[in-house]
């Protein structure tokens, strides 16, 4: 197994939720220099200085400051969150000898590769203290519940386009003749007693490990954990060029961004704007975006083995292929060409391939977070992001040679800087 590969499988392992991966990328940031700021307090941000910041736990933006002049951003964004069910807020439902959690679906998910395995919770829970309040992360980890499926004998047409009632099929079994509490379990692995667990925010996710094989990795989470990690060892390598190099990794992108911490909150245009406003920036922050840039990294759709023709014959992509330059015309995906011109130089600087990738005409694709986040800090974007396969599965499965690429290239990106000028020309500094 790579190295590299390896470091992925421990930050997906420790990153059972959006609140567990940013806890992880703050202490990847800490561990290279990183200081932490506050969003109540006050910045005195020096040259040559690491930061980074959290919001709701669940979002995190990072950042260097160049020793010299400042001519715009480098950014490159991702997401900390991935479907799985989310644990309501009274979840036993006990009969005769069965305790049943009731959860609700997060985010768009493939439903059957959740049946038949060992799952287990993870969280935030809000716990009373003698001040008020405080969060704290919980992780079972051990094994906690499964959803059973329904045997074969008594539906028989379970392998013909199953479908699946999430209030009755996908309901995880966590006890036979026992007595057990969500609850109870979550305050003891937040040292506290029960009654002062106030709320939660618990999911149940798959805590199986990430494995590489014959050319692949598979792993929970993937989607979009690979372009977190990938952009937090970017900027931890990265030596600014006259552009500040910005790490943003957001939650709730699976549900739409409209969060305070999501791409469509403020989150970004709060931090750029106190970044300019601590270092003095002449023009304050509306100066310094027309050379700005940004590359929205989340995962793409790779050809399916079995199933290639569901791809556009020309704009498909493959995986160990490199970084994925994703176009759509009805900006689903943020790319024009000049973005997309400029991600280009950025990989063959690096020294890293690409592709390009379209949806089918007659298949609707997905979207991400980069036409999000543009409403609310206007740059020039690109959306990339590596190829993969089973997407919003418990279980993904991607390239072993791709993380190294997107490293590379995002390294390149952060090291990087642009400058426009209004006649549509950019000089780019690379080296």
């Amino acid at each position: 197994m790579s190295e590299l590969n390896e470091k992925l499988f421990d930050f997906i392992k420790r990153s059972p939720t959006a609140f567990h991966a940013v806890k992880c990328a703050a202490e990847e940031f800490e561990a290279s220099g990183f200081e932490r700021l506050e969003e109540g307090a006050k910045w005195d941000l020096r040259r040559g200085g690491a930061y980074f910041v959290t919001r709701n736990l669940s979002s995190i933006i990072a950042f260097k400051v160049p020793a010299g002049c400042v001519s715009g951003f480098m950014i490159a964004s991702s997401h900390s969150d991935s479907p799985m069910f989310k644990i309501k807020e009274n979840p036993e439902m006990r009969d005769k000898c069965f305790v049943k959690l009731s959860t609700e679906r997060y985010g768009s998910m493939l439903l059957a590769p959740w049946f038949d395995r060992p799952l287990s919770f993870a969280g935030r829970v809000v716990v009373r203290t003698k001040d008020g309040i405080e969060s704290r992360l919980v992780d079972c980890e051990r094994p906690f519940c499964v959803i059973p499926s329904v045997s074969i004998h008594f539906n028989r047409k379970a392998n013909e386009d199953a479908a699946y009632n999430p209030a009755v099929d996908t309901i995880p079994l966590a006890g036979i003749g026992a007595d057990v509490s969500v609850k109870r379990e979550a305050a003891r692995l937040a040292g506290v007693p029960e009654d002062d667990v106030l709320a939660h925010d618990l999911f149940v996710y798959n805590p199986e490990g990430g494995v590489e094989y014959a050319g692949a990795i598979s792993a929970p989470r993937l989607d979009d954990l690979e372009c977190a990690f990938a952009s937090v060892k970017a900027l931890t390598g990265a030596e600014p060029k006259g552009a500040i190099p910005v790490c943003c990794i957001f939650d709730n992108e699976e549900v739409g961004s409209a969060t305070k911490q999501g791409a469509a909150s403020t989150f970004l245009e709060d931090v750029l704007c106190r970044i300019s406003d601590a270092l003095g920036i002449e023009g304050g922050v509306k100066s310094l975006l027309p050379s700005s840039f940004m590359a929205s990294c989340d995962n793409a759709q790779g050809v399916h083995p079995n199933h290639p023709e569901l791809y556009d014959k020309c704009n498909s992509v493959y995986m160990n292929g490199g970084i994925v330059i994703k176009y759509n015309a009805n900006q689903k995906y943020t790319t024009d060409a000049v973005s997309a011109a400029i991600m280009k130089l950025v990989c063959e600087a690096s020294g890293v391939p690409h592709q390009a990738y379209s949806n089918r005409a007659d298949i609707p694709g997905g979207s991400t977070l980069g036409s999000i986040s543009d409403t609310k800090v206007s740059v020039n974007t690109v959306d990339i992001g590596l190829s993969q396969i089973a997407m919003h599965s418990c279980y993904e499965t991607a390239g072993a040679d791709d993380l190294g690429y997107l490293v590379l290239a995002l390294e390149k990106l952060f090291s990087s800087s642009v400058n426009a000028s209004s006649d549509g020309r950019y000089s780019l500094n690379l080296k």
